[in-house]
Parts: structure tokens; sequence; C-alpha cells
């Protein structure tokens, strides 16, 4: 069984994620998932799993709205909960709980994936514990609606500066019905963005996308995200 400790990102954030019906119909039922709704009435809760190197972040809730990854990463908790981890994971389910609570992709007015170069924002906050974690990678999972961009199941990532993150997203579109769609540079397309400006301090992140309508979670679309999960645990072979 992994080692796990609890802590809050940033205390600006919370909200009542259990008012929140929807996301609440397809919780997993477990110690961790309670623990971390609760937690997430004070701030951005963080679970740390397991010891050691490497160290490897995953974040869902983003986009408030974007329901399926964050379920997943609750199912991902318990599922590593009762794994023997070969290093440390670290997992933020709600990056904005009061987003989630709210169903909106905004909080506050601005969307958090074009805000992590914003003192004090809560995707700032995320960017900053990676540094003072010493995390090595970052992995962000949302979904995407029909007709949207991307719209499809994928995997974004960009060449430079930090190569990495093409070898970890074909890892994960290798394991999965996942498409890579890569960038050249990172930042120059999607200002402010968490894997963005992860990819700018040279902390391989890659973007991660399942198929779901807004404020709703599409059939399969949960088992879709937390393959792509643990696939990107595999590249690092954590698990």
């Amino acid at each position: 069984m992994a080692s796990k400790h609890l802590t809050i990102v940033t205390h600006k954030t919370g909200g009542a994620i259990d008012q929140n019906s929807v996301l609440m119909d397809h919780v997993p039922d477990g110690d961790i998932s309670y623990k971390l709704i609760k937690a997430a009435r004070y701030g951005t809760p963080m679970m740390k799993m397991g010891n050691g190197s490497p160290k490897v972040m995953i974040t869902a809730g983003v986009h408030g709205n974007e329901l399926p990854p964050q379920i997943a990463a609750l199912e991902l908790l318990e599922y590593l909960d009762a794994e023997n981890l070969n290093g440390t994971v670290y997992v933020v389910p709600f990056a904005v709980p009061n987003a989630t609570k709210n169903n909106s992709r905004r909080f506050k007015g601005f969307d958090m994936n074009r805000s992590a170069k914003k003192s004090g924002s809560a995707t700032n906050k995320i960017l900053m514990a990676t540094d003072t974690l010493g995390v090595l990678s970052l992995a962000d999972f949302h979904s995407t609606k029909p007709g949207s961009n991307p719209g499809i199941e994928s995997v974004f990532c960009s060449k430079k500066p930090c190569s990495e993150s093409v070898k970890i997203a074909k890892h994960i579109t290798n394991a999965t019905s996942s498409k890579v769609i890569c960038h050249k540079v990172a930042g120059a397309l999607y200002g402010g963005a968490l894997e963005d400006e992860c990819n700018l301090k040279y902390i391989a992140a890659v973007t991660c996308e399942v198929l779901s309508e807004n404020n709703l979670v599409r059939a399969g679309s949960v088992e879709a995200s937390l393959r792509q999960m643990i696939s990107y645990l595999e590249y690092f072979d954590v698990v």
C-alpha cells in the first residue's frame, strides 16, 4: 500500500464539490475520494502518493465543467492506494474546486488554462509547486466536447524546448485510442496554459483530452481518462 499525504495548494479556490450532483453520481466510493471532496471546500487539494524518485504530477479540473478527468483522478488515487509505487505521484483532482462546484470553465472570470503565468492564480500555484516539490513531469487532464477544439481524444505536446513532451505523448497514444497533437514550440499558441508553462521550465508536460460534453459524463469517458493517466505513469515506471 502506497504512503499518502494530503495538502492544500491554495486556499483561494475552495468549493463544495458535493453540490455538483452530476459529478457526485460518478465519484468512486472510497476513503481517499471522501477526504479530497471534503478538503476541496478549503482550496485546491493535492494528494501525495508514494515516496522517492521519479516525482510526477497529475492534474485535473483546470476547467471545472470538464468532469470525466476529475472523476478519473479519484479512481486513480483509489487504485494507487493499493499499489507499491516506484516513486512519487502528486495528484490534484480538482484544480479549481469552486469552478467544479459551479460547473464553470472559468474562475472569477478567468480561464485558468490561460493564467499559469499570473502570480497567485490556481494554475500558477500548481506551477510553483512543481518547482518546490522537484517534480520531473506533469500531465494535465481535460475533456473536450464534440465539435470543439480539439474535439477528439488526444494528447497535446510540444517539440521545443522540452522534447520529452513528445515522447510522453507518443507513449500514451500508443497505449490508448488517443491522437498526438504536437506544437513546434511551447507557449506559441496558448499563452499561460499549464502544460506549456511547465515545458518552458523544462518540466516535461502533456495535456490529455477525452471526449465528453461539458457538465456531463459521457459513457466511457472516465475509463478513457483513467487509461491515459495509468499510461502516463507507466512511461516513468511508477506503476
